[in-house]
């Protein structure tokens, strides 16, 4: 649950496309695996297969917009798309849509039942808190998202041709929105023939729609966020920074597991491999062998004169 919450706060913070929707995956992964830690496989079952159905679209929107802009996944360089690629775009914000579990789509029908269920459990206050607080994350980074790409002026930095992507593309995309849409009824139709029993107050009842709703007010005010000489949210930069950096995880991960393992074997290569190792391991066996070499070969080109120079100094040490 704690990894749900996490995902989810992280990615209300980053800019990169690609990591945002890698978030998300992640985030709903944490879900099923808090509902399958409550004893529910059925249901994390279903919400695996809903979620499958729109995140694949999801993936392939991204794809497409993140091709069309020459490679460009920082969302802070797109804008107005929905005026660009129309078709893209309303596949890419029904998605959203159904990740935020907007009623009758198909991410509704599981997270709606996941959320009622655990409702309804005698369970303590913070897995309460952690699950509609993750749902109302997710839907801040949703509307986030929709903001900086669907809505206000193109940012890009190239002006090339933006347009939707060829037939085969667009009839593949066609048909999972069409699985998007409907495919959440149709499955739990076909997956819990006999409906869950579900009976909660109605202020229980309407907290999944009041956290969705708090969700989208409070990611437009996250769109307004800058980080300027006068911006007031200059007090928490440190803050947001240690959110947005996993709270210190990419540091303690990259520093702690990789970098001083890497500056160790960068000294030891340096040292060792091509220090001493090198020094009188292949060099000094490479020069020995030069030298003997050379030695012989002067032996042999030069045995003449070494054997009358040799007569003489014989000759002289018999005579003196």
């Amino acid at each position: 649950s704690l990894t749900m919450f996490m995902s989810g706060l992280i990615a209300n913070f980053e800019y990169d496309l690609k990591k945002i929707i890698a978030l998300s995956t992640l985030s709903q992964l944490g879900l099923m695996m808090s509902v399958l830690a409550l004893g529910e496989m059925m249901l994390s079952f279903f919400h695996l297969l809903m979620h499958a159905l729109f995140k694949a679209l999801l993936f392939m929107c991204a794809g497409c917009v993140i091709h069309n802009l020459n490679n460009c996944q920082d969302i802070r360089f797109m804008g107005s798309l929905v005026n660009f690629m129309p078709l893209t775009s309303s596949f890419f914000n029904i998605c959203n849509l159904s990740l935020c579990g907007l009623p009758f789509l198909s991410g509704f029908y599981s997270k709606d039942l996941i959320l009622e269920f655990m409702s309804m459990n005698y369970i303590n206050l913070y897995i309460y808190l952690i699950f509609y607080l993750s749902t109302g994350l997710t839907v801040m980074y949703s509307v986030r998202l929709l903001y900086y790409t669907m809505m206000g002026e193109y940012n890009g930095m190239n002006f090339m041709s933006l347009s939707d992507s060829g037939d085969k593309m667009m009839k593949s995309m066609s048909g999972l929105i069409i699985a998007v849409i409907f495919g959440g009824g149709v499955m739990s139709w076909l997956i819990f023939p006999t409906p869950y029993f579900i009976c909660l107050p109605m202020m229980m009842k309407l907290m999944v729609i009041l956290v969705i709703l708090m969700g989208v007010n409070l990611g437009y005010m996250m769109t307004s966020i800058s980080f300027h000489d006068l911006s007031k949210t200059l007090k928490f930069y440190n803050f947001s920074f240690f959110l947005s950096s996993m709270f210190n995880l990419n540091y303690l991960t990259t520093f702690g597991t990789v970098f001083y393992f890497l500056k160790f074997g960068e000294k030891l290569n340096h040292s060792i491999d091509q220090g001493w190792f090198e020094y009188y391991g292949s060099q000094h066996i490479f020069y020995s062998i030069k030298n003997m070499s050379v030695f012989m070969q002067n032996l042999f080109f030069n045995n003449m004169k070494m054997f009358l120079t040799l007569f003489i100094l014989w000759i002289c040490f018999i005579l003196f």
